[in-house]
């Protein structure tokens, strides 16, 4: 199937002209407007430094519903040890980093530089937000991503400590559960997030997901004030919440 060629103001095609492995168009920019209208439509960027913006929306989704969360009971033993202390949006900046860094085994990183600074601009927006994980002061992991109406498109996640950024996913959905959000969008396949819950579902429910997430107010601006947790930082009792 073709690719589509993005120019100037041109429209995405709809998602089901997207080929095989899920591309649907290149180019473009990574401008609020352009991100806003791809997410809202259930595409995403995705490309390495070098490439062209390209855009995608595969077939199926990989998603993971808030309420669907599995946590192993050893790991809920070491989170109710209260090792790490929470936080929204403190630290944009320092998780799309550690997000950037080269894994061990791989060569470069899709978070190309004009990709942390269009993220940092819909931070900035109140529409990209970060969970953060701290231990002794110093940020040990988190995760970043996209919020729109109730709809939480995940992008990435880091630690520099074990744990640290499995605390700041099961904090983040619930949190999402408890505010409602429909889902979590994890976009493609991953065997690690597929032990926590999150499963595949054909692109066409995904969509009818998404429209009715989106029919909601979008929770714009820095989360840690709006929904008023703690001056820095937030708890969550883990066995409590996750047996709720």
């Amino acid at each position: 199937m073709p690719v589509f060629s993005l120019t100037g103001k041109t429209d995405f095609p709809p998602p089901s002209r997207a080929g095989p492995a899920g591309l649907l168009a290149l180019g473009g920019d990574l401008s609020p407007q352009r991100l806003l209208r791809a997410y809202g439509r259930g595409i995403f960027p995705w490309y390495e430094e070098g490439q062209p913006i390209l855009w995608w929306s595969p077939d199926p989704r990989f998603v993971l519903f808030p309420a669907e969360i599995h946590v192993a009971r050893s790991l809920r033993k070491i989170l109710d040890k209260n090792i790490f202390r929470l936080s929204f949006d403190r630290a944009f900046g320092e998780v799309i980093a550690g997000c950037a860094r080269p894994r061990f085994g791989q060569g470069g990183t899709w978070i190309t530089p004009e990709m942390r600074r269009a993220f940092i601009t819909m931070h900035r927006l109140g529409y990209a937000h970060s969970i953060e994980a701290w231990h002794g002061g110093q940020l040990a992991g988190g995760l970043y991503g996209i919020s729109l109406g109730r709809c939480f498109f995940a992008e990435s996640m880091f630690h520099n400590e074990a744990n640290a950024s499995k605390a700041a996913l099961i904090a983040l959905a619930l949190f999402l559960r408890k505010m409602e959000f429909v889902l979590i969008d994890c976009q493609l396949h991953s065997p690690h997030l597929a032990a926590w819950g999150a499963r595949p579902i054909p692109r066409r429910q995904y969509l009818e997901w998404l429209r009715g997430g989106l029919s909601s107010k979008t929770l714009r601006g820095n989360w840690q004030k709006l929904f008023s947790l703690q001056e820095t930082y937030f708890h969550y009792d883990f066995n409590r919440s996750l047996s709720d």
